[in-house]
């Protein structure tokens, strides 16, 4: 039955045991703090490489939600949603499904009076407070860079943390589907195809309407949009609308997540 799923009060403090927990045991790993700042290259190179080598060769500014844009300016907030996307599914794919379905970690932490939702909750906790760290580090090398000004990046540094949250809950509520290691291959490959066609490299109105409707139904088209606006200093009110979709996704992710966790376990 899912009521055990649901039922009685949330409670914030059991949901903090978790995530202690999971603290305690990345630090066993001696090269664990390694681990959190690979995944800040990859993003952090393709900035590098594309935004700064390629947009040195593009001289014409982007035209973007009637905003001209230089083209390092365009892809580093993009670039900066894409980090967190990766922070968050570094957490809550892999390592989730290890402990879920290899380990059984939460076979035994599901004996104690913790229940699935608050699992989910601990996870997408975690997964943030990670995730922090990638957004942090990011946003200090735009800075750097000269892509975002301090007043600006300090402004986008809770849109990210949002980004962040969100992906966590989508991140573990896919991998509740898996079934085996060979499943995150579809999961892999939806990553890459929401990286090169969420309006990163490119305005999404250029594309095809029916692509773009398409890419418009995505996370991390809303992601992108949040940040990149708030990078460029145009809060319109269009990021209401990309911010609640993504607390909406995370709300329904969350409660998805918890479900799945409960049959997982318990059925």
């Amino acid at each position: 039955m899912l009521t055990n799923a649901i039922a009685g009060r949330f409670s914030a403090t059991r949901s903090a045991a978790v995530v202690t927990r999971n603290a305690r045991a990345m630090q066993t790993g001696p090269s664990a703090w390694l681990l959190v700042l690979a995944g800040l290259v990859e993003p952090l190179f393709y900035l590098l490489s594309i935004g700064l080598g390629v947009g040195s060769l593009i001289s014409k500014d982007i035209v973007y939600r009637g905003h001209e844009v230089s083209y390092p300016d365009f892809v580093a907030p993009a670039m900066l949603a894409t980090s967190a996307m990766t922070a968050a599914f570094s957490t809550t794919t892999f390592a989730f499904f290890a402990k879920l379905r290899q380990s059984k970690v939460y076979e035994a932490v599901l004996v104690t009076p913790v229940r699935p939702r608050e699992v989910a909750v601990a996870e997408v906790v975690w997964s943030a407070i990670r995730g922090t760290v990638y957004c942090g580090l990011f946003l200090i090398a735009m800075v750097l860079l000269d892509t975002v000004s301090v007043g600006w990046a300090l402004l986008a540094f809770p849109a990210s943390v949002l980004a962040v949250v969100a992906f966590a809950a989508i991140g573990l509520a896919a991998s509740t589907l898996m079934r085996g290691w060979h499943d995150f291959d579809a999961l892999t490959t939806a990553q890459m195809a929401l990286f090169l066609f969420s309006g990163t490299f490119s305005p999404a109105e250029d594309y095809p309407v029916p692509a773009q409707i398409l890419v418009e139904l995505t996370p991390l088209y809303h992601a992108v949009e949040l940040i990149r606006r708030i990078c460029i200093g145009d809060l319109a009110p269009q990021l209401l609308w990309n911010a609640g979709y993504l607390v909406a996704a995370t709300g329904l992710c969350l409660v998805f997540a918890a479900r799945r966790i409960h049959t997982i376990v318990y059925d």
